[in-house]
């Protein structure tokens, strides 16, 4: 049956309260013919002229792309909200993907798989019998109502999930997950997960954050650098601290020399994105030496975090500054553990620490936000920082964003040999 003339506008942008969800806001006579190619394409319906796109896999804007594609061959207009065209611009990667050895295309087939498998249970197309924790992740064994793979094994969560193994009778498939899980089976289908739980509100319409039960606080969007702030900065260490030499062998680059000549900082005008890498920091053993660790900095993370790591450089303390986790711990921040990392998030979820103890490239990673695969900036270290640099960052990241718990936050390290403060923001408009 062909679709009525096209005659209207379809805007989509960025789901306020869940990125990257999408919404789409439909205009015109001939609105109704646009949701039938949103429904297509997993949108559903949340009010007269709304729709909703929330996927477990976090492919919103890609699939938001196609879609409007195919509207616009049907004559439909339409329209990307800024914020949006960034996310669609820009390729995000899944920071802690398990699977590395996968490009974006496998590891995006991959997610769409494991969301048809999602949209099977939440439909009741697929009937889950038992679940259990493999010590790892959680397996369920389950039934379709049609098709060839009746009975099977999965195994993973959310965009994780995938069918392991299919079975010709029911008997067969509970038997088995029996024998391999033992005393660790359980009746039904596991709790959902919080991004399930989220993502099923937000089909349903309604906001996550005041219908399930028990949520936690809403996080608060994380502090980032304004454009220009990390210019002024750079500028400040050279003008105040003549421990550092400026070299800039590239217009788009300066790099800064300590008078050690064990430390450089390399700094990259260019870097605009909040994924762009706009600082490198190495230190070597002895001037000659090879290279120790190293970090990089994107472009909207807080000066003074920035500050706080060539502070530790310039003049290490004498003392101790002690673990990481036990500074995180004083400050109330919480804990969660999973078999390949451990990730400390602020009381308010605006930013985090984690550590993956068995990574070598980026076994530290402080970011600004509650999703790493989305954060507003990201500092990351290489295995071998020092333990008490470690400390002080995470020292510094704790009264920058102070619990509720403790109103009086102790007082920043006074800067060595005078090195300069976090400067006011020069709010230049950024290429």
């Amino acid at each position: 049956m062909p679709y009525a003339p096209a005659d209207a506008h379809i805007r989509f942008t960025l789901h306020p309260d869940h990125h990257p969800a999408v919404i789409a806001t439909m205009t015109g006579p001939t609105g109704d013919a646009a949701r039938s190619h949103l429904h297509d394409h997993g949108f559903r319906s949340t009010g007269p002229t709304t729709m909703v796109l929330a996927r477990i896999d976090r492919e919103e804007p890609h699939y938001t792309v196609k879609v409007a594609e195919e509207l616009q061959v049907h004559g439909f207009t339409t329209e990307m909200a800024p914020a949006l065209q960034e996310e669609i611009d820009h390729q995000w990667i899944w920071a802690n993907h398990p699977y590395p050895w996968c490009d974006p295309d496998e590891i995006r087939k991959a997610g769409a798989e494991a969301q048809h498998i999602h949209d099977d249970i939440a439909e009741g197309r697929l009937t889950i019998h038992l679940h259990a924790d493999d010590g790892h992740t959680t397996v369920a064994v389950g039934s379709y109502t049609t098709g060839v793979r009746r009975h099977v094994h999965l195994h993973g969560e959310n965009h994780l999930r995938q069918i392991s193994t299919s079975y010709d009778t029911e008997a067969e498939a509970v038997a088995e997950f029996h024998r391999l899980y033992s005393v660790a089976v359980r009746p039904g289908p596991a709790a959902l997960t919080d991004l399930e739980q989220t993502v099923r509100q937000l089909l349903a319409g309604t906001s996550p954050a005041t219908t399930i039960e028990h949520a936690p606080a809403p996080s608060v969007e994380p502090p980032v650098a304004e454009p220009g702030e990390h210019e002024a900065f750079l500028q400040a260490l050279f003008d105040q601290e003549s421990q550092w030499e400026r070299y800039r062998p590239l217009d788009e680059t300066t790099i800064a020399s300590h008078e050690s000549l064990t430390v450089r900082v390399e700094f990259d005008h260019e870097a605009r994105h909040r994924t762009d890498i706009a600082w490198t920091i190495a230190e070597y053993d002895g001037p000659v030496g090879g290279r120790l660790w190293h970090a990089t900095i994107t472009a909207g993370t807080p000066v003074p975090l920035i500050r706080a790591m060539l502070q530790h450089l310039d003049a290490p303390p004498l003392a101790t500054a002690g673990h990481p986790d036990d500074v995180l711990h004083d400050a109330a921040w919480h804990p969660a553990s999973h078999p390949a990392r451990t990730t400390w998030a602020a009381p308010d979820r605006s930013i985090a620490f984690e550590s993956t103890p068995h990574a070598v490239a980026d076994r530290w990673t402080l970011y600004g936000g509650e999703d790493l695969n989305r954060a507003a900036w990201t500092i990351r270290l290489s295995a071998s920082v020092p333990h008490d640099l470690l400390a002080q960052l995470a020292g510094t990241a704790a009264d920058l964003f102070p619990s509720p718990t403790r109103p009086t936050p102790r007082p920043l390290p006074a800067p060595a040999r005078g090195l300069p403060a976090a400067v006011p923001a020069q709010r230049a408009r950024g290429r």
